[in-house]
């Protein structure tokens, strides 16, 4: 996984441990891993860390064997251990199994070398406490534009109108009346998700930022009436006039385990809130969740679907795009399925049969041709060329590599991700992927 090792070829401090298996060894017990691969290698020269009671879920039950779990843990190459609460229990087990020598006191140096060279490239020796200074410098304006940036370029545009050759988006500023509905169009915490301000996250404003809903009425022209309703009745959508309504619905804040959902639906009233608005008039649904989940039944009623992910906290990198400000270019990072019944669901599957194939996402250019100049002449150039220019946009092309020979059946690997500009419709462009050069034909939809 490229953006793992590239991660660590630059020098990443820390490395956690997860709670899962390979080939049947935990985790935080495999010493080919940790500390044959990372460490050896890799040349990882940080420390690793375990995941919550880690150590425990060694044996099975967790717990089973205590002594055991920090024994084949530390021996794996943990060198830190997440103990949340008797830490006591695990001083004594590791005390006792380093003086019997089952734990060499080598490992221990090598584990201890590794935290204190973090702490110190860190300076906490020299520095232990925060510099308060800093503390303007958090959600400042610069990061806020940047995390608005990456949710612009992250959305997947699913669907965009009911036939090839009617667009629903972008949309227009400019309306009578437009109905924004749906349990996360105006609730921060849902679009953050879990591990936001607490464990689980929270709904409603537990931070600072823009709702879908605050991004909305900011975008709008000032004549356009806004009305939002979080779950309207068949009544309010036919006999307000509204022109199109943005629906916005999903999966409430989760974290690990408290996420596991064996049906992937929507919770209610978010089905029935799709179904009343989109049912009645045009509509574009935006789906917020962690993953994919069952949207099947109700797709031929949208004017337009949006995969939004978890947005966070800047609610106008939605608005950028839906209503044209900047294209849409993200592609599906997993396939989509139909039922859960399909799952699990992989690219090269003999029955492979998605609602959305890996790799998906419809585009779109802005509404307007981007030029800036700081002389007369380049402008009036500039304007010129505007006038022929049809659409700038990003286009995220994936590269895949298929094997000819191998030990099993192999489909396709991919090796990356190219973001390229591309000034026009129907060109050919050269791109580079470190040392591979590919040519791309650009399409517009």
């Amino acid at each position: 996984m490229p953006a793992y090792y590239n991660s660590i070829m630059k020098g990443v401090a820390t490395v956690m441990v997860s709670y899962s298996s390979w080939n049947g060894v935990k985790m935080h017990a495999n010493h080919d891993l940790v500390t044959g691969y990372l460490k050896n290698s890799l040349d990882f020269r940080g420390f690793v860390i375990s995941d919550w009671q880690g150590i425990d879920r060694i044996t099975s039950p967790p717990g089973a064997n205590y002594t055991y779990s920090v024994q084949a843990g530390i021996n794996a190459g943990i060198d830190m251990v997440m103990v949340p609460y008797d830490y006591s229990e695990y001083i004594n087990a590791l005390t006792s199994l380093v003086n019997k020598n089952v734990i060499p006191m080598s490992r221990i140096d090598d584990a201890v070398r590794r935290i204190l060279r973090v702490k110190f490239i860190m300076g906490l020796f020299e520095n232990p406490l925060a510099d308060l200074s800093l503390v303007d410098q958090l959600g400042k304006k610069e990061h806020r534009e940047l995390a608005r940036e990456a949710v612009r370029k992250s959305l997947v545009l699913l669907k965009n109108g009911k036939s090839t050759n009617n667009s629903f988006l972008p949309l227009p500023k400019k309306a009578a009346k437009i109905l924004v509905a749906g349990s996360h169009a105006d609730n921060l915490g849902y679009q953050c998700g879990g591990w936001t301000i607490e464990w689980q996250g929270a709904s409603g404003n537990i931070t600072v930022g823009t709702t879908i809903l605050g991004a909305i009425k900011t975008t709008v022209d000032r004549s356009t009436e806004v009305v939002y309703s979080e779950n309207p009745d068949e009544k309010i959508v036919k006999d307000n006039g509204f022109s199109y309504a943005i629906v916005v619905v999903g999966e409430p804040p989760y974290t690990e385990t408290a996420g596991d959902n064996l049906n992937l639906t929507l919770p209610d009233p978010g089905p029935s809130t799709i179904q009343t608005v989109c049912g009645a008039i045009k509509c574009v649904v935006v789906i917020i969740s962690g993953r994919p989940v069952v949207i099947e039944p109700y797709v031929h009623l949208m004017d337009a679907l949006v995969a939004a992910w978890l947005p966070g906290s800047e609610g106008q990198g939605v608005t950028d795009v839906l209503f044209g400000d900047y294209g849409f270019t993200g592609k599906l990072s997993r396939t989509w399925f139909k039922s859960v019944d399909q799952l699990p669901m992989n690219v090269g599957d003999m029955h492979y049969d998605p609602l959305f194939p890996f790799g998906f996402g419809l585009t779109t250019g802005p509404t307007t041709a981007r030029f800036s100049s700081s002389s007369p002449a380049s402008a009036a150039a500039a304007a010129a060329a505007a006038a022929d220019v049809r659409k700038e946009a990003y286009w995220v092309v994936s590269l895949f590599l298929s094997l000819s020979v191998a030990w099993v059946s192999t489909y396709l690997f991919q090796l990356g991700c190219v973001y390229a500009l591309v000034d026009s419709c129907g060109t050919m462009r050269l791109l580079k992927w470190k040392q591979i050069k590919l040519f791309v034909f650009v399409t517009c939809a």
